[in-house]
């Protein structure tokens, strides 16, 4: 199945809280993504901040991009997810 994120806002402690196309809310912690070299600059909470949903996932400056099925498959329903 084709996951689409089509909105996505930024939380505390680098967490993305994801709008998908089925009308799912999920919430995606990046957190143990950030030692991989290309999320570092995302350990910046203003520059994670700039995230945004574009072509169905999350992008952020600079090509940082993040595959919607890992966002959908590694993610957790919004109600049992950190406020």
């Amino acid at each position: 199945m084709l996951w689409t994120v089509i909105d996505v806002e930024t939380r505390p402690g680098f967490l993305l809280h994801l709008e998908f196309a089925n009308g799912e809310r999920r919430c995606f912690d990046m957190k143990p993504y950030l030692h991989y070299p290309v999320y570092r600059r995302l350990e910046n909470p203003g520059f994670f901040a700039c995230a945004r949903a574009e072509h169905g996932t999350v992008v952020w400056p600079g090509d940082i991009d993040i595959a919607p099925e890992t966002l959908y498959e590694l993610s957790l329903p919004s109600d049992a997810a950190p406020a």
